[in-house]
C-alpha cells in the first residue's frame, strides 16, 4: 500500500456482473463500488505494444492496482516507470520480472541505493548536478546506469501542466549531458509535455528542444523518452487518433542526431488505465441543481474537483425523464472544497436514492483516493461490458473532422 493511501482495488478474483445498472439491482450498495474491466485495460497495452514504435513504460503512478499491474503486464507491458520506492517495492513484489524505470527526478539516497541493490533497478532520471552526483554516490559508483535526464519543455498544449516543476533548462542542459555521459553507460534525455496533450504538435515542439540539447553537448544519445502526456477520452476533450501522435513521435525520433542503437521510449499513464474503471455512486440528497453523493474530491474524484475534469455519467435507472440538466456534485466530506463544479448532464428528475455511473476514473482516480473524514471505502467489482468512451475500439469516429480539434500527420 502507497503511504497515506487506501488500499488497492480489490483482486483478480472479483464478482463478476455484465454492467453498472445489474450491480445496483442485485446489490442496492450504500458504499461506492468501482468497477474494474481488465479486458479494456488489455486493449489499451496491446495497442501501444503493437503500434507505437518503440518501448512503452507504464507509470504506475497514474493507478497502482496489482491486478491492473498484471493485466498490462500479461498483455505485453514489461517496463514500469516508478517514482517513489513505494511503487518500486510494489511493482518488484507483483511482477518479479518486470524491468523498473525510477523515473523522478529528485530521490532520497536511501531509495536510490534500495531501488538500486534490492530491486534490480538501473534506469534513473534527474534533471540537476545534484542529483547525479546523488545517485552515483548511492549506487556506489556503478557502470550499469542508463541515466535519463530530463529536460523542461512546454505544456502549451496539454490540459495539465507539468513544465514547473521538474526538468533543466534548455540553456544549462549540456554540461549536465555531459558529465552524465561519463558516468553512464547509457544515456537517454526524457521530457513530459503535460498530461492530456490534445495535440501531437506538443511532442514536434519538445522533440525540437531535444535536437538542440543534443547538437549543444555534442554527446552521444541511447535513449530517447518522450514521456507520457498520451490522452484518453472525455466529454469536451475528443484528441485526434493516438496514431497521429505515434507518426510524429516517430518522424522527429528518426530525425535526431542520435546513436544508431539508440531506443524510442514513452510513458503513458492515463492512456493505458483511464478506461479500465468506474464508479458507481448513490444520491444521498438533492439541492436544486446540486448533487450530494457518497464519493468525491477525497476520493475517486479527485481531478473533477480541482481541475474540473468533467467525466462521462449516466443515471442507473430505468422510466427516467429524457430530459436533463446541468448538475454539480458535492462529496460526502464536511469540507466545502468537496466539491465537483461539471456539469454533469443527468435527468433533470434525479433524486435521492439514485445511482449514478461515473465513467473513465481509471487513471488519477482510485490513485488518489484518500480515508479523510472517516469516507473512503468502496467495493471492488468486475464489468464485462464495454467503457463508456474507448480510443482502441476502432467504432470512434474521427475528431479530425471537428475544427475543435488541432491535429498534426
Amino acid at each position: 500500500m502507497l503511504p497515506g493511501r487506501q488500499a488497492y482495488w480489490g483482486s483478480l478474483e472479483l464478482q463478476q456482473y455484465p454492467d453498472a445498472l445489474s450491480v445496483v439491482r442485485a446489490l442496492a450498495p450504500e458504499e461506492p463500488v468501482i468497477l474494474n474491466r481488465p479486458h479494456a485495460a488489455s486493449r489499451a497495452a496491446r495497442f501501444f505494444v503493437e503500434k507505437f514504435p518503440g518501448k512503452s513504460l507504464y507509470a504506475v503512478k497514474a493507478n497502482p492496482s496489482p491486478d491492473l499491474l498484471k493485466v498490462l503486464w500479461d498483455s505485453g507491458v514489461t517496463h514500469f516507470d516508478v517514482a517513489s520506492i513505494a511503487e518500486v517495492r510494489l511493482v518488484r513484489a507483483t511482477l518479479p520480472e518486470a524491468v523498473l524505470c525510477f523515473m523522478h527526478p529528485v530521490k532520497t539516497p536511501g531509495a536510490i541505493a534500495e531501488a538500486y541493490r534490492q530491486h534490480g533497478v538501473r534506469v534513473f532520471s534527474l534533471d540537476s548536478q545534484e542529483e547525479l552526483e546523488k545517485i552515483v554516490e548511492a549506487t556506489e559508483n556503478a557502470t550499469d546506469l542508463s541515466l535519463c535526464v530530463r529536460l523542461r519543455v512546454s505544456s502549451d498544449y496539454s490540459e495539465l501542466s507539468l513544465a514547473s516543476k521538474f526538468g533543466v533548462d534548455l540553456a544549462d542542459a549540456a554540461p549536465l549531458l555531459q558529465a552524465a555521459r561519463q558516468v553512464a553507460d547509457s544515456l537517454g534525455i526524457c521530457f513530459h509535455v503535460g498530461s492530456q496533450a490534445m495535440t501531437p504538435f506538443a511532442y514536434v515542439q519538445a522533440m525540437e528542444r531535444v535536437r538542440a540539447a543534443i547538437v549543444d553537448a555534442s554527446v552521444t544519445i541511447d535513449i530517447i523518452d518522450v514521456g507520457g502526456g498520451f490522452p484518453s477520452i472525455y466529454p469536451g476533450m475528443e484528441p485526434p487518433p493516438l496514431e497521429d501522435y505515434f507518426g510524429v513521435i516517430h518522424r522527429a525520433a528518426e530525425s535526431l542526431p542520435v546513436s544508431y542503437s539508440s531506443e524510442l521510449w514513452c510513458e503513458p499513464g492515463r492512456a493505458l488505465c483511464a478506461e479500465y474503471n468506474s464508479l458507481i455512486v448513490r444520491v444521498e440528497k438533492r439541492r436544486g441543481n446540486e448533487l450530494y453523493i457518497n464519493d468525491g474530491a477525497y476520493g475517486a474524484l479527485y481531478d473533477a474537483a480541482h481541475v474540473g475534469w468533467r467525466f462521462p455519467v449516466q443515471c442507473l435507472g430505468e422510466g427516467r425523464d429524457e430530459a436533463s440538466d446541468g448538475f454539480a456534485f458535492y462529496g460526502p466530506t464536511c469540507d466545502d472544497a468537496d466539491y465537483m463544479e461539471g456539469p454533469f448532464q443527468l435527468p433533470a428528475d434525479i433524486k435521492a436514492g439514485d445511482y449514478i455511473e461515473i465513467g473513465m476514473l481509471g487513471a488519477y482516480g482510485a490513485a488518489m483516493k484518500t480515508a479523510f473524514n472517516g469516507f473512503g471505502q468502496a467495493q471492488a467489482i468486475g464489468a464485462t461490458d464495454e467503457p463508456m468512451a474507448s480510443l482502441y475500439r476502432g467504432d470512434r469516429a474521427d475528431p479530425r473532422q471537428s475544427d475543435n480539434v488541432v491535429s498534426l500527420r
